[in-house]
């Protein structure tokens, strides 16, 4: 008797496995066949100042929508994590050094990137939040790639990404922003320029920065990937909303919040919203103040 009992579970676990294998290597095959196709968008040209107030402006930008957090203070890229389950995942060198852009990469190719998440090679860009910059004013567009053209070249070689299988399963059910060119409408045109007054208005543009680890309702939710805590809730209804502006504002620039928890940059990127301005802040204060 105890033999058939083995002898059935061995089975059962072993078709368990075949599936489990079978499903996985349809997912691998489904997320390989999505970051190799390729995508032709129109060819889109764009005025790029270059003036030292615009060139200011894109640093700023740059530094706020993350461009740095990942790319790197000097933008020669780095590897974000090299880890057995998640892959290798890079961040490409965006000078012209060795290892980055070639000397003709041009606004086209810029706005190519920003625009709708894909390569000069009509390739999509991994990991890369188009998603969001797309959504970026013509006027800023154009300051973000006024400072980018004019950063020194950082020879920095690179490997390639090689995704592993959390990162697969992840992006197969739409858990992780993989593919940002899946998630943007091409077709929507960039606007000339935004309010810049402090406001509801600015801090909703500011805040499309903050809708990939909060939702684009900015109610938080599941953690972004394993082993990160759960997304806090940003609008009235969440821990946030209770703040003063005082508290919200001490809070994006140290980190601390008002209870006296240190936030960990790994999880909610402080250092970088540090150097928001204050009005910035206190328009991002206004705009999820305005959510219930």
């Amino acid at each position: 008797m105890l033999r058939k009992i083995l002898k059935w579970t061995g089975i059962v676990l072993g078709s368990l496995i075949v599936l489990l294998l079978t499903g996985y290597l349809f997912i691998a095959s489904n997320i390989a066949n999505r970051t190799d196709k390729t995508y032709s968008f129109a060819a889109e040209n764009l005025a790029i100042p270059t003036d030292t107030a615009t060139i200011n402006r894109g640093e700023h930008l740059a530094v706020i929508k993350g461009c740095t957090d990942c790319h790197g203070a000097n933008l020669g890229g780095k590897i974000m994590i090299d880890d057995p389950a998640l892959g290798r995942l890079v961040s490409t060198n965006l000078t012209r050094g060795r290892g980055g852009v070639p000397a003709d990469y041009s606004t086209t190719d810029w706005l190519r990137a920003l625009r709708h998440g894909v390569g000069r090679d009509g390739k999509p860009l991994l990991f890369m939040p188009s998603h969001e910059t797309t959504l970026l004013s013509r006027q800023d567009m154009a300051a973000i790639i006024a400072y980018c053209q004019q950063v020194p070249g950082v020879d920095n070689e690179l490997p390639e990404n090689d995704l592993g299988p959390v990162v697969n399963i992840m992006t197969y059910l739409d858990k992780m922003p993989l593919l940002s060119v899946e998630k943007i409408d091409h077709n929507r045109p960039m606007v000339a320029k935004v309010d810049s007054t402090e406001g509801i208005a600015q801090g909703r543009y500011l805040a499309v920065s903050c809708s990939g680890c909060h939702r684009p309702t900015f109610k938080g939710g599941d953690p972004v990937a394993p082993g990160f805590p759960p997304v806090p809730d940003l609008t009235l209804t969440g821990n946030p909303g209770k703040w003063t502006k005082d508290q919200f504002i001490a809070t994006l620039r140290t980190g601390k919040t008002p209870s006296g928890h240190q936030i960990n940059n790994d999880n909610m990127p402080w250092k970088m919203t540090a150097q928001y301005t204050d009005k910035e802040l206190a328009s991002l204060y206004q705009f999820f103040h305005s959510l219930n």
